[in-house]
């Protein structure tokens, strides 16, 4: 607070050159450059629809109570991503062995292809619903 554009943007240098990550909260354009800089940059604005900096998210001024929240939902969400890339992992080794043996039809692959991009979009689907619904914020 009470620092200039070009103050703020160094202080997230000097922590990011000391090997910091940092996540920089504003609620201007004059804020712009230091959230730009930042690891995670995120805007508060009371007009969503009026409002484009160069951060990372914007948050609507009256949802900044659940901050917190939102942030645990996106740590939610990363382990979603990694447990649906687990899962595409695990069916495309069964699916290329048996592929490879000889022991699966074109017609046969042609069927399951289409069905494991189902699989894996209901799962992030109704994951990401279940991960929003703990943390309140649907």
């Amino acid at each position: 607070f009470g620092r200039s554009p070009q103050d703020k943007l160094d202080f997230i240098k000097s922590l990011q050159y000391d090997e910091h990550k940092v996540m920089m909260i504003g609620d201007g354009l004059n804020d712009s450059g230091a959230l730009k800089q930042s690891d995670l940059g995120i805007a508060i604005t009371d007009d969503v629809n009026n409002f484009s900096p160069g951060s990372d998210a914007i948050l609507d001024g009256k949802s900044f109570d659940k901050l917190p929240a939102f942030l645990r939902f996106a740590k939610d969400t990363v382990k979603i991503i990694h447990f649906s890339f687990l899962i595409s992992l695990v069916y495309n080794i069964i699916g290329l062995s048996y592929a490879v043996t000889g022991r699966l039809s074109p017609l046969t692959a042609a069927i399951l292809m289409p069905l494991s991009t189902v699989t894996i979009i209901s799962f992030t689907s109704m994951a990401t619903h279940l991960a929003a619904k703990k943390r309140k914020l649907s």
